[in-house]
């Protein structure tokens, strides 16, 4: 992936059709704290990194065992 396109900053609802959970998910997250999901925050709007968006999935990534 080239290095623009990891930087990139997309918005929530990009984030929720990217990884297919809902909304109320981040906006929960976010609130809690117990997300290791990195976001910026511009005023009222949320954005979030491709990259970190990235790694955050890798992390989550959990082997069967089988």
């Amino acid at each position: 992936m080239a290095q623009q396109e990891v930087d990139r900053l997309i918005t929530q609802q990009e984030l929720v059709q990217l990884t297919g959970l809902s909304s109320a998910y981040f906006e929960q997250a976010r609130h809690k704290g117990n997300s290791n999901l990195v976001f910026l925050k511009f005023g009222r709007a949320v954005r979030y990194r491709m990259s970190d968006v990235q790694s955050w999935i890798e992390s989550n990534v959990i082997a069967s065992g089988i």
